[in-house]
């Protein structure tokens, strides 16, 4: 081999070294991430955007509970409604995201029996001193709502038992929640073990 040959593959050996340390420091420069992957900053805000998503969700469906209820159960109106509308701003705040603690909890709800009637005038309820329909099975509150007991009773424990689900649904998510949204959910949760306790309570004193 000439002299002029050798010098002509030792600069091309040259040149594509030089290439490949390029290659490498571009890699290196770029963290390692493929091309169209997200990073660990955009994988974190989907994570909590799937998170937000979940918890509204969760207090949609509690909304959407207490309103199959009281469709089933006018007479229930009085008790549930306090709730209801705790239940309501919570499913909003989650939605937003907000900052801001949780709505109170009413601090006791009106005491109202299962068989009797609420605040009159009010839409849905069933007149004074009128009794209030009753079905022989299962009571259904629209054609996609769930499906509500006949007996009043059963439906406040069914009911019960929805919200203490919800609350620990809310409970651990807080592990990967961001701070401020923790303790939004912190708030919420407290409130729906709130609710839990009065429904239950409530029933039980009914009954004696």
């Amino acid at each position: 081999m000439t002299t002029v040959n050798r010098r002509v593959l030792l600069a091309a050996g040259a040149a594509g070294t030089a290439g490949a340390a390029a290659t490498l420091a571009g890699c290196a420069a770029g963290g390692g991430r493929e091309p169209g992957k997200p990073g660990p900053a955009e994988r974190a805000a989907r994570a909590e955007a799937a998170l937000r998503t979940r918890s509204a969700a969760a207090g949609r469906a509690l909304l959407a509970r207490y309103d199959a209820v009281l469709a089933a159960h006018p007479a229930l109106t009085g008790r549930l409604a306090p709730l209801r509308a705790a239940v309501a701003a919570h499913a909003t705040a989650l939605g937003e995201g907000g900052t801001t603690p949780a709505p109170p909890l009413p601090s006791s709800a009106p005491p109202a029996a299962p068989g009797s009637s609420g605040s009159s005038g009010s839409p849905g309820h069933a007149p004074t001193g009128s009794a209030p329909a009753k079905s022989t099975a299962t009571a259904t509150a629209t054609a996609t709502g769930p499906a509500v007991p006949a007996d009043p009773d059963a439906a406040l424990r069914e009911l019960a038992a929805a919200v203490r689900a919800t609350a620990d649904i809310h409970t651990a998510a807080l592990d990967t929640a961001p701070p401020e949204y923790a303790r939004l959910l912190a708030s919420v949760a407290a409130a729906g073990a709130a609710q839990t306790f009065l429904l239950t309570t409530e029933t039980e004193g009914d009954r004696g």
